[in-house]
Parts: C-alpha cells; structure tokens; sequence
C-alpha cells in the first residue's frame, strides 16, 4: 500500500476521449406516469451486438432522492456517430426500491459477467436511511441476476444483500461502490465500507458466495477484508469505480474514483491488483496521475458540480473500452479508452 501512496501525484493526464452525453429531458419512461426522470446519471454499460445497454439510475424528484434504475437501449453507431448528443431514448425501470435493504432507493448501478452470469451490484438505501436514531448499515451493497421469464422476458432477481460478520455489523455506517469478482474458485466483493471510526475504506472481502443462482434475496457473510488502498493527503476519500478488466485469473485493472480535498471534485485513476487467499490484495500498478476529470461544461456544472462518477466498462474490442460515467449528478455520459494508452500511463506507476 505504502509504495502506491508515494507514486500517486495531483495531476491529470486524461485518457478518456468523450463521445457523447444523454439529459434527462431526452430520457422518457416508459411504464411510468411521468413523461421524463429528474435526473438519470452514474451508468452501467452493457454492449450487445448493435446496442448499448445502459443502466442508469433516475430521481423523479428532490424531496427525499429516492432513486430507481432504469434500462436505456442505445444503438452504437449512435455514441460514435455524435447522435447521442441529440436523439431521444426510451427507459425501461428494471431496479427499484420493493425491499428493507433498498427501501429508500437502488443506487450506482455496476453491470458485468461473472461465472457465466450478468449480474448488476448497486447500492441500496436501507430501511435506516432516514432514521437518526440508527446509525448503522444505512447503505448496503446488493447483487441482482439477469434471469429469462417466460412472460416479460429477461429481468433481474435480487439474490444477495452483503453484511460484515456480527461483530463488525454495529460499527458499518455505510457500504456502497460495490462489484463482485471471481479470482480463482473464490468470489470477492469490492466495496467502500464507511465505519464508524469515520474512516471510508478502499476494501476487498471474501465471501460465503459459492455460485450466482437462488430465489430470493438473502444476507451474504463477508469477511477476511483487505484495506487496499489509503488516500492521499491531497484528498478526501476514494471509492471503487467501474468493475475491473480482469487480465489474469487473480489480476485485474481496477478502476479507482477519488474526491480532492479542495473542492471535492471527483477524478479518476486506475491500479493493476493481484487477489491472493494468503496476502490479500497486492498492488502491482498504479497510474501517478489521474487518468479522467471533469472538463466539459455538463461534468462541471449539474447538481452536484465537478463530479464524473464512472460506474460502466465494456470492453468493445481488445485494445478499446466503453466508459459510462454520471456527469455532474444529473447526465449520463460516455467515452472511450484505449486500453494501450492505459496500460502505458499505469507502467510509469510499475511497483517492483
């Protein structure tokens, strides 16, 4: 951990080639008696064939923020060609609040396959959410499945709600930034516990997960967690961003969001990890410098100004990858990663 935190700088060389943004006024529900969401931002992404999936999650209002998540179908040639920027796109919700563990909104949506499975992690606002009197677990992380159903066709199924051993449980205010991940036989959870010691933790777990399949949503047991990463003194805390390219069976490129003490503006930088059963996390890799910022007028102007919050990667070739990212809380966006490019800022930050 200590080598990574000496090579890390507060400087930006962005890699992310911006290709287009979508605003809640050309977003319309479908299902749904109001003709357009608030807000739709902090994206999934999915390519299938000629379409984009994204995943997005909406607020229909401010009042309490309770957010749902919503499917988008965008074709491709629509992202590249710049019509992105001005068509008009159908949403379909296929998340929503129905539980204790996301009574009060499903967050921050990560999509991704894993063990043959497309499985989405979001963040779940918990039936403490509101409660001053319980501050404990007012967010957890939940994975939902897609599964085929023969009368609406694919849609997902909420499996697993992810708690800290019992011990531990009294102490977590809050979990979210979260993504599942196999290395080896083992599946591992990424997520940014916020304990109540107020410390906000870069974190990799195990847990008691053996396979993605199941009826109903379930609490899983995690444990045996390894803080990765501190943040620098230049900030003010980090948290998982997309889910991870994996490289190797137990290395991936993970992607890291960090806020600055300054303004708290959102950035992006990216690490090269190896997940060992015996030593944990090992960093490998870090880029020295922050590989995304916010510069277009909608990533530094919305409701929440200076934020580009990526949730979605899709690899669209070997060497190119879709980016979706939340721009300003308020717009979904999307670019572009040559993967070369990210292989070479993160050689300059190579631990030996």
């Amino acid at each position: 951990m200590e080598d990574a935190e000496k090579l890390r700088k507060f400087k930006t060389v962005d890699i992310v080639r911006r290709l287009g943004v979508l605003s809640p006024d050309r977003t319309y529900l479908n299902n749904y008696p109001i003709r357009n969401p608030t807000a739709v931002f902090n994206p999934a992404i999915v390519v299938n064939g000629e379409y984009a999936l994204v995943y997005a999650r909406i607020v229909i209002g401010y009042y309490m923020y309770v957010s749902a998540i919503v499917r988008i179908d965008v074709p491709v040639e629509d992202i590249y060609s710049g019509n992105l920027n001005l068509n008009y796109y159908a949403s379909q919700p296929v998340i929503y609040p129905s539980t204790r563990y996301d009574l009060w909104g499903a967050e921050d949506p990560r999509v991704y396959e894993v063990d043959g499975v497309t499985a989405m992690t979001y963040t779940g606002r918990t039936i403490n959410y509101f409660n001053p009197a319980i501050r404990r677990e007012r967010t957890l992380a939940i994975t939902a499945i897609k599964v085929r159903n023969e009368r609406w066709g694919n849609s997902w199924r909420k499996l697993h709600a992810y708690v800290f051993p019992r011990y531990l449980r009294e102490h977590v205010v809050s979990d979210k930034d979260a993504f599942l991940a196999k290395a080896g036989s083992r599946f591992y959870l990424f997520h940014r516990p916020h304990m109540d010691d107020e410390v906000f933790y870069l974190a990799v777990s195990s847990t008691e997960v053996k396979d993605l399949a199941g009826e109903g949503l379930r609490e899983v047991r995690i444990h045996d967690t390894t803080w990765v990463l501190r943040h620098s003194s230049f900030e003010s805390k980090l948290g998982w961003a997309t889910p991870p390219i994996k490289i190797k069976d137990r290395e991936f490129i993970t992607f890291v969001h960090a806020i600055d003490s300054e303004i708290q503006a959102y950035r992006l930088f990216s690490m090269h990890i190896e997940v060992s059963e015996k030593e944990g996390v090992i960093i490998r890799a870090v880029t020295p410098n922050y590989i995304m910022e916010p510069k277009l007028s909608y990533e530094v102007f919305g409701d929440r100004p200076y934020t580009i919050f990526p949730c979605g990667l899709w690899l669209v070739e070997k060497d190119k990858a879709l980016i979706s990212y939340g721009a300003a809380d308020f717009m979904v966006g999307i670019g572009e990663i040559d993967v070369n490019e990210l292989l070479s800022q993160l050689d300059k930050g190579r631990i030996m």
